[in-house]
């Protein structure tokens, strides 16, 4: 079994569902608090022990490279103005040379096609895939136990959570099999199948570790749904030859490619930290109860 030493994020998509917000800045860079999402998942990466981000770019996200380069004038602003939480907070996010590689998805071809163009970068090594979009809360980060059930099982690890049983037509859906470790085996995969007939209400959260013979898989992989090439038909694929295993994760991962999850994932995020948690609960709290008081009679 090798160590998973290596995560790709995929930050090349156009970011549709929140323009226009995204019209002229990179969806990954929209910020959770005080931090952009996509910060989120490197973060998450780095806490499971992952030693190289591999970061598959596209056109306009320029300022991704940016956001994680050395800033020296800004460092030096900050230590001349004595702004040492500010500093400190900036120099514990910087990854170190040589630890971070950017390579371009040249046209949106589709999830499966932007990990594949990872795959020199990442080689002949399992490699963690983080959807940045999805934004892990709880205890700790949704990778880092996933990192855990590998440890157990080797082969493939998804990441689950549970979907209301009347919504499997939103999601990509597992089938539950023997229970091992802290997971289970995964007995198919099927994209958004209608509540009658879905093998479980496990949906497949954004989180991955997968061997390389998947970018071989990719590689001839044909276009599915959306006209795309799909990662989920090449996994499919790939399980007639390895296992695959499902992580169900403890915590809340939220979409913040929709508004929805986006504001879901602020709220919940202040409300959790607690330096601003006293500042936010109680608007927050006013403002619910004037949602749900009655009218005044006119």
């Amino acid at each position: 079994m090798k160590r998973v030493r290596k995560a790709v994020i995929p930050v090349a998509g156009l970011g549709t569902r929140f323009l226009p917000a995204t019209k002229a800045m990179p969806k990954e860079m929209l910020t959770v608090v005080d931090r952009p999402v996509v910060q989120y998942a490197v973060d998450e990466a780095l806490e499971a022990g992952i030693e190289h981000i591999v970061f598959v770019t596209g056109r306009n996200k320029h300022v991704i490279e940016d956001y994680f380069d050395i800033q020296p004038e800004l460092l030096d602003t900050l230590t001349q103005s004595g702004k040492r939480e500010q500093l400190a907070s900036l120099q514990k996010m910087q990854l170190p040379a040589g630890a971070v590689s950017f390579t371009r998805q040249q046209a949106p071809h589709g999830l499966g096609h932007a990990v594949w163009c990872a795959r020199d970068l990442v080689g002949d090594e399992p490699f963690a895939l983080l959807l940045p979009d999805m934004v892990s809360f709880g205890k700790r980060g949704c990778l880092a136990g996933a990192m855990e059930l590998y440890g157990q099982t080797g082969g493939n690890v998804i990441a689950v959570e549970q979907c209301d049983p009347t919504e499997t037509n939103k999601y990509g859906i597992v089938g539950k099999g023997q229970d091992v470790g802290a997971g289970f085996a995964v007995t198919e995969m099927v994209e958004k199948p209608a509540p009658a007939v879905a093998p479980s209400n496990y949906y497949i959260n954004g989180r991955y570790i997968l061997q390389p013979e998947v970018f071989e898989l990719l590689g001839t992989q044909e276009r599915g749904a959306g006209n795309e090439i799909q990662l989920t038909d090449a996994m499919k694929r790939l399980t007639g030859s390895q296992p695959f295993h499902a992580h169900p994760f403890d915590g809340r991962m939220f979409d913040c490619g929709s508004k929805e999850g986006f504001i879901q994932a602020n709220v919940a995020f202040a409300l959790g930290r607690a330096d601003i948690r006293d500042l936010v609960f109680g608007p927050i709290a006013e403002m619910i109860a004037a949602e749900e008081r009655p009218a005044e009679a006119a």
